[in-house]
């Protein structure tokens, strides 16, 4: 039987079909991505696009284009990861602006949209690259102008459009020479006809099976990367973060926050949405883009990761050692380099917890924390190895403090700042303000202010019976600790932690993050992130994974 219009009920159970296909199959994308960065995470990052938008429209009980529409495009953009999920945002935000007022969509709509999908998420990038999902995406919007007007069954159609972009991909090895020498198409191409080739099954009524592909023994996939791992990593931290617009923002500005962001990195994608700006960029400064995204409003949903060091793990993981890690004789090792102007030693308490105060910058980490106090010595030897003029000091604990300013009274050869930092949220504040174009004097003046502004909880767990701050408190409950003491007591970490944020916000709070623990299962902080979100609808929230031993969660307010 022909169909011939797709209305809002069955464009949502469509989209939910895309999505579930390319989460069933994002391992095997990840095993296809060597470019534009050999860190296989296109199929996590382009599943952890699609599922932040069919979480909003999976929630429409009685959808229509206009619901669907904003569902998709909000929650894609304020969802989207990495360079391949930005993209795929873009792709959707252009193709929801063609279902927009309408009611149903036949073969002419559905070229239209997938021309503006394209048209979109060509205008997002700033240098598109051929052989890659763009490629595949003009493929498909071609196929579909060329055959609407003949083509009016949309089964039809639907299979003539994803048969075209199948051969787009199939040839976007030609296109781009490190996809041929890997022997594999590229990455995003393939995570976007996985999305549509599952919205169209759910289409004509075919069951998705769920199954994850095997690698046939043609593919060539022991690619040889790894002779030289960070040969193609120039910038290496991917830096997302969307910013909150509280400034005039137009074409002119967003042309200058382009070209700023262009001049410290690479694979730039930035795209608005009403009030919001999505960034994606490749650099290693991380911290100047955060800088440069404040002048516009205030950031949210800021994400960095370590793209050298993820590609290494993925080497580790299939067995190869790569090249730069191997021992080299000390009379080979390269000679030193001039001092750096700056330098950053931070405490930190959790694997998460430091892959953030990386991507900020930071030059050397100490573990640390409640039951693991650094000493002067350890300080000394942290400053020894950070090759700067001038260090600055983050201890993140009222009991390193005093470490801290020994070590800066016995170092001769370099100035030392130490920043009291507190708490790890006001460590993570005080580099964030530091800014390269300011005096010492002024950097520590701003970092210290920065950090006061910020206020930390921490929940944890009583060791034994006490009596404090007005509260009995028995072994094993659930403490929620501020700024001042104790503040909330109770049986449940989530209850308690609920308790905590109710007594750290105010009518002036605009940011939360938390930062859930190495006890603290995904599901619960997301449950936790999700009961935060309702409650405190003005306020922007974000999730990290700290890592850290001891606390549940560790909580900043601002």
């Amino acid at each position: 039987m022909a169909i011939m219009s797709i209305d809002a009920a069955l464009l949502q159970k469509a989209f939910l079909a895309g999505a579930q296909s390319i989460e069933s199959k994002k391992d095997y994308i990840n095993q296809l991505n060597v470019f534009p960065v050999p860190d296989g995470d296109t199929g996590t990052n382009m599943t952890l696009t699609i599922m932040s938008a069919a979480k909003e429209v999976g929630a429409i009980e009685t959808p229509t284009m206009d619901t669907l529409s904003k569902a998709i495009s909000s929650g894609s953009l304020r969802g989207a990861r990495g360079n391949s999920g930005v993209i795929l945002s873009q792709l959707f935000r252009g193709f929801c602006r063609g279902i927009a007022g309408k009611t149903a969509l036949t073969t002419e709509d559905l070229a239209g949209c997938f021309e503006q999908a394209v048209a979109t998420a060509y205008k997002a990038v700033m240098k598109p690259k051929e052989g890659t999902i763009l490629t595949v995406a003009s493929g498909v919007a071609e196929k579909a102008k060329e055959i609407h007007r003949k083509v009016k069954d949309i089964e039809e159609f639907g299979r003539i459009v994803i048969e075209y972009g199948n051969e787009v991909l199939a040839y976007t090895p030609e296109l781009l020479p490190v996809l041929k020498e890997a022997g594999v198409v590229d990455s995003g191409g393939q995570g976007l006809m996985t999305v549509l080739e599952g919205a169209y099954n759910a289409l004509i009524g075919k069951a998705v099976v769920v199954t994850t592909p095997v690698m046939e023994s043609t593919q060539k996939f022991d690619f040889t990367v790894e002779d030289d791992p960070n040969a193609e990593i120039t910038f290496g931290y991917c830096t997302e973060f969307i910013v909150v617009l509280e400034k005039e923002y137009n074409e002119e500005t967003e042309a200058e926050f382009k070209e700023y962001l262009s001049s410290i990195g690479d694979s730039l994608v930035v795209v608005s949405d009403d009030d919001i700006v999505k960034v994606h960029v490749h650099t290693n400064h991380p911290g100047l883009a955060f800088e440069k995204g404040l002048m516009y409003g205030s950031l949210t949903r800021m994400k960095i990761d370590n793209m050298r060091e993820e590609h290494q793990e993925k080497l580790a993981r299939e067995g190869k050692k790569p090249e730069a890690q191997a021992s080299k004789p000390v009379a080979e090792t390269k000679p030193a380099e001039p001092a750096k102007e700056y330098g950053f030693i931070s405490v930190t308490i959790g694997e998460g917890i430091n892959e953030i105060f990386e991507g900020l910058g930071v030059d050397y980490l100490i573990e640390g924390g409640q039951t693991m106090n650094p000493s002067t010595e350890d300080m000394l030897n942290a400053i020894d190895q950070v090759n700067a003029k001038t260090v600055f000091i983050l201890p993140n604990n009222k009991n390193i403090i005093l470490a801290a300013n020994q070590a800066q009274s016995l170092v001769e050869d370099k100035k030392i700042v130490v920043i009291p930092s507190k708490t790890v949220p006001q460590g993570i504040s005080a580099i964030i303000a530091f800014d390269p174009s300011q005096t010492i004097e002024d950097n520590t003046t701003g970092m210290t202010e920065a950090m006061h502004a910020v206020k930390t909880g921490q929940v944890t767990y009583a060791v034994r019976d006490t009596s404090i701050d007005g509260k009995t408190i028995r072994e094993g409950d659930i403490m929620g600790i501020g700024d001042s003491g104790i503040r909330a007591v109770g049986t449940d970490i989530y209850e308690t932690t609920i308790a905590l944020v109710d007594d750290m916000v105010d009518d002036d709070s605009e940011l939360i993050c938390i930062y859930y623990g190495d006890e603290v299962q995904e599901d619960d902080a997301n449950a936790l992130l999700d009961a935060l979100e309702k409650k405190y609808k003005n306020c922007d929230i974000e999730l990290h994974y700290g890592g850290q031993p001891i606390y549940y969660y560790v909580i900043s307010v601002e």
